[in-house]
């Protein structure tokens, strides 16, 4: 498992360019912490990577992302990555038991709805974004309204972080990763 086999997969099965955006956002969140909590980044990134490589071909319940996950499988990904990924989905009924598991479903909704944040400010970028204009949107509903708001504030409870601080520090991660991420 590395990087840029990962890579490889998203690019073979994702052809959306902000879908590859929202995966890249994941795994910067998602190594910002493992770096944080002492975890291996590269197991934390490179699940952030794939959480989602499969959705354009399976976008429904519950096809994604079980489909991905027998592709990761046979791809000889290892369970922990794999158990992660259906657990960002809840959906699936499988149980975010792992820090690893408890970060992906933190991370995800967070990193697409800052993202959205981003794109409507004046110069369209994540360094004009700040917590509070974050937390603003949250109660607008109908702002980025495809985006559930519970699984962001209840992400950070499971995840055992308090939400303005989360949303700080995947804020500063994706800062931080700006220009790779093209944001």
């Amino acid at each position: 498992m590395n990087r840029n086999d990962a890579l490889v997969l998203l690019q073979e099965w994702t052809k959306s360019e902000s879908l590859r955006k929202h995966m890249l956002c994941v795994e910067t969140a998602l190594r910002a912490y493992a770096n944080k909590l002492g975890q291996a980044e590269e197991l934390w990134g490179v699940t952030g990577l794939l959480h989602d490589f499969d959705y354009e071909r399976y976008p429904d319940a519950p096809d994604h992302p079980l489909k991905g996950n027998e592709v990761l499988k046979e791809k000889g990904y290892s369970e922990e990555m794999r158990t992660a990924i259906l657990g960002h989905a809840s959906y699936t009924n499988v149980a975010r038991e792992s820090l690893l598991a408890k970060a992906l479903f933190a991370c995800d909704e967070l990193c697409g709805f800052i993202v959205a944040c981003s794109l409507v400010k004046p110069d369209k970028k994540v360094s004009s974004v700040e917590v509070s204009s974050v937390k603003k949107k949250l109660k607008d509903k109908g702002f980025a309204r495809n985006v559930s708001r519970d699984d962001i504030i209840n992400g950070a409870t499971e995840f055992g972080v308090n939400l303005d601080e989360h949303i700080q520090f995947v804020l500063d991660s994706l800062k931080n990763n700006a220009e790779n991420l093209g944001l």
